[in-house]
């Protein structure tokens, strides 16, 4: 037992130091305040100023302009589309089930191993077959923790084998930005 609860803590922090990796190797991260090739900058000289459309939350479709769908890989897209920053709003955009598209449903994991299991029955369902529609269903990042989606169709089929499912650790908005 104790060795079970050792892997899935190691495994935990690997993935959590895996994401934070990436957050900082994002080209748009700001260089921590100051030009490293600007003598003026060391000594006071250079000033900063906040840009507020980056410190602004931001409304995020899921999937970009593919949205919500079977086959799309939304752990792909969420690697690429990071960093993700808290209190940003993820939006499920999917259509509602008809006769040529199958159902979708939005699940959030309390934790890595049932979402890499796809274990719909431990997940909480966030939104059902018709809420992603029109607008969508929009979810706030209002926690600094990791967070585990997945679609729940089929008990987990969509998750399994549709590619759809991702896990995103919003990161603390910086606070400064370069001119």
């Amino acid at each position: 037992m104790a060795i079970t609860n050792f892997v899935h803590v190691l495994t935990l922090l690997v993935i959590t130091a895996s994401m934070f990796a990436v957050t900082m190797a994002n080209k748009d991260w700001p260089s921590f305040g100051f030009n490293h090739t600007d003598w003026r900058s060391r000594f006071g000289n250079h000033h900063h100023h906040i840009n507020k459309t980056e410190q602004q939350p931001k409304k995020i479709i899921v999937g970009g302009s593919e949205n919500w769908h079977f086959g799309y890989n939304y752990s792909d897209w969420a690697m690429k589309s990071g960093p993700f920053y808290l209190n940003d709003t993820l939006v499920f955009k999917y259509d509602a089930p008809n006769a040529t598209s199958f159902p979708h449903s939005v699940y959030m994991f309390r934790n890595w191993w049932s979402f890499m299991n796809c274990d719909v029955k431990s997940a909480k369902m966030l939104a059902n077959h018709t809420q992603g529609s029109g607008e969508g269903f929009e979810l706030v990042l209002n926690k600094w923790k990791p967070y585990y989606f997945a679609c729940g169709e089929k008990n987990g089929l969509h998750c399994n084998i549709g590619q759809m499912k991702f896990a995103i650790f919003p990161m603390l908005r910086p606070f400064w930005s370069s001119p």
